[in-house]
């Protein structure tokens, strides 16, 4: 098995939220999901705008079928982008679509080609869909590859993206284990590098090797400083992902590690932070139905939803509503707190 390889498979294979809120989810808290809306397929990441219409990016099937899509409360989906580069590798894993942004009235797209920007000024719900091809994405990954990283992959996947407080958008990259600055006028920088930890268990099983890589899956701003969520890279192993914080200097420091997995974080507005636990992973692979959302207090975590199917995004919405995403169901579904 190819460790450099491995450390990724998780989002090649289709097997992260946004943004500074200040919503003061209840604790402790009473949760209930409603599902909005099933078969989508590669279910990836959710966000909403200003007028409060939610979005969704799905992978597709690797047949360059990836899309953005509006879901309406009907559970309805309305096709916003087709097309999106979507291909099955010969050690069949995608490069496909990932998360999405919205900032004002701008909508951004991370994928395998690069960043999608579009303006939704005159989006109106049931358009006719925007072909992919006729937008031209930003290849930040050629930057993030030319740089001289410490943990030296060779390769980038954005995964994930936040609005600092400086005007920047900053990218959580999964393979280069960076956080990567774009300056408003578009100049790239790498801000940190996002360290990873020993293998506690490396001779197994399952073997793996020396040294367990980050894959950093999201960034957030909390007002004060960044957080950041890892899964770890294989083997994967249970109650070691951390949750970093970063200042604004990019100065890492350890919040918490106690997790299995993350591939979401965002704040609570109480000073803890909401963490989203994709799966465990064992002999068969990831597991079904042993996802997670959890309240990170620094020292201890609440359950708050667990046999989740895989899920891999959530977004706040205010301090009774969420939205959460399931790879493993296909379905988006409404969290009310």
């Amino acid at each position: 098995m190819s460790y450099k390889r491995s450390i990724i498979s998780f989002f090649l294979a289709g097997s992260l939220l946004t943004g500074c809120q200040d919503h003061r989810i209840p604790d402790p808290v009473q949760v209930t999901t409603t599902t909005l809306a099933t078969g989508l397929v590669g279910l990836i990441g959710v966000e909403t705008d200003a007028s409060g219409r939610v979005f969704v990016t799905e992978q597709g099937t690797g047949n360059n079928d990836g899309r953005v899509s509006e879901i309406t409360l009907d559970g309805k989906v309305h096709p916003v982008i087709t097309g999106l580069y979507s291909f099955t590798r010969p050690d069949n894993e995608l490069d496909a679509t990932d998360h999405l942004l919205i900032i004002g009235t701008t909508l951004y797209v991370l994928n395998a080609k690069g960043l999608y920007t579009l303006s939704l000024d005159t989006y109106k719900t049931g358009d006719a869909p925007i072909v992919a091809s006729s937008l031209t994405p930003e290849n930040i990954q050629q930057f993030v590859i030319g740089q001289s990283l410490t943990s030296d992959t060779g390769e980038s996947h954005l995964y994930n993206m936040t609005l600092g407080p400086d005007g920047a958008l900053y990218f959580a990259d999964a393979a280069a284990n960076a956080i990567v600055r774009r300056s408003p006028s578009g100049q790239l920088s790498i801000v940190a590098e996002v360290p990873g930890i020993a293998n506690p268990n490396p001779a197994g099983p399952p073997p793996g090797p020396p040294f367990i890589q980050a894959v950093p899956t999201n960034i957030i701003y909390d007002g004060k400083q960044f957080a950041i969520s890892t899964l770890l890279g294989f083997p994967f192993p249970a109650g070691k992902a951390l949750i970093y914080r970063m200042d604004l200097t990019g100065k890492i420091s350890v919040f918490q590690q106690t997790f299995n997995s993350l591939v979401d974080i965002e704040n609570d507005g109480n000073g803890n932070y909401l963490a989203l636990e994709f799966a465990t992973f064992g002999a068969m692979g990831w597991t079904p139905n042993t996802g997670r959302l959890l309240r990170a207090k620094g020292t201890s975590s609440d359950t708050l939803l667990d046999k989740l199917n895989m899920p891999t995004d959530l977004k706040i919405v205010d301090a009774h509503t969420a939205y959460l995403t399931s790879m493993g169901d296909g379905t988006l579904s409404k969290i009310t707190f």
